[in-house]
């Protein structure tokens, strides 16, 4: 009954961001004329690729699903580790370009060309870090999922540092902006550190103490493509829980925000008529 309960909470929570999205859309529209031409057609691809991770979280929402562990909530003819895993990537690539174009965006506005080199880094990381995923997934070896969200937290700890070195140097808006990244990307950090990779370590090691073997890449795809296992049990979804419902609610939520960015311009210095104003006082 409580997975049923989280399920239906997850039904409800995709059929929401689904709704949200559309209003952002909307609103977007209703901005276009205020915006500048470049900045316009950055957030209408940011918001294009917040469709691509709200419908992948959508899909996965509806038929949640365990990687290593094959199993899942339906049988369904898509309840297939494969597909859950082919759909994650997308929307997780998604996700990632997203934060990547806004890095990039501003590293052009201010001049900041490291920006620019760090943006493609960034990305860089996550397409590595989906190949380490997908090992994983195959050969059933949580280190694996360790180093792919290890990946993920260097990833936002770069962009974490270059958003705390950038706000001083733009404008109010896009400091009050860089000031709610810091907050949710160090949230993000810490629940990583904390919680997530340690707790693929931890199954890891369980998996070396229990004598388990990693599988064959061929034995593992033919896993994945078949059928996996419907369980119901509540202990066997309560470890996974918490990251799944983050991952479809608040990262979703910060997705769909990210189309509504305000472009990250220089702050603008007193001109030298102000300055010498204020130096005769």
């Amino acid at each position: 009954m409580a997975v049923l309960t989280w399920w239906s909470f997850l039904c409800g929570v995709a059929l929401l961001n689904v709704v949200a999205w559309g209003f952002s859309a909307r609103l977007l529209s209703r901005r276009a004329e205020a915006l500048p031409a470049s900045t316009l057609a950055t957030r209408r691809l940011l918001l294009w690729l917040a469709a691509g991770y709200v419908l992948g979280c959508g899909f996965r929402s509806v038929l949640p699903m365990v990687d290593v562990a094959r199993i899942c909530l339906h049988d369904t003819a898509f309840s297939r580790i494969f597909i859950g895993r082919s759909v994650a990537t997308i929307a997780e690539l998604c996700f990632a370009a997203q934060f990547s174009l806004l890095l990039r965006e501003a590293g052009r506005t201010t001049g900041h060309q490291a920006l620019v080199l760090l943006s493609g880094v960034v990305f860089l990381l996550i397409v590595v870090a989906e190949v380490f995923s997908w090992s994983a997934v195959l050969t059933s070896n949580y280190l694996l999922h360790a180093i792919e969200n290890s990946l993920w937290t260097l990833g936002a700890t770069l962009a974490l540092i270059a958003s705390a070195r950038l706000r001083s140097h733009v404008d109010a808006r896009g400091a009050r902006f860089l000031a709610a990244v810091l907050v949710c990307g160090a949230a993000y950090v810490a629940f990583m550190t904390i919680v997530d990779v340690p707790m693929y370590v931890a199954r890891w090691q369980a998996a070396l103490t229990a004598g388990q073997e990693p599988l064959s890449l061929q034995s593992g795809l033919q896993e994945i493509l078949s059928r996996c296992t419907v369980v119901r049990e509540w202990s066997a979804w309560r470890d996974d829980v918490a990251w799944l419902t983050l991952y479809f609610t608040t990262a979703v939520w910060i997705s769909i925000a990210l189309a509504h960015a305000p472009p990250l311009v220089p702050r603008q210095r007193p001109s030298a008529d102000v300055r010498l104003s204020f130096a005769t006082r």
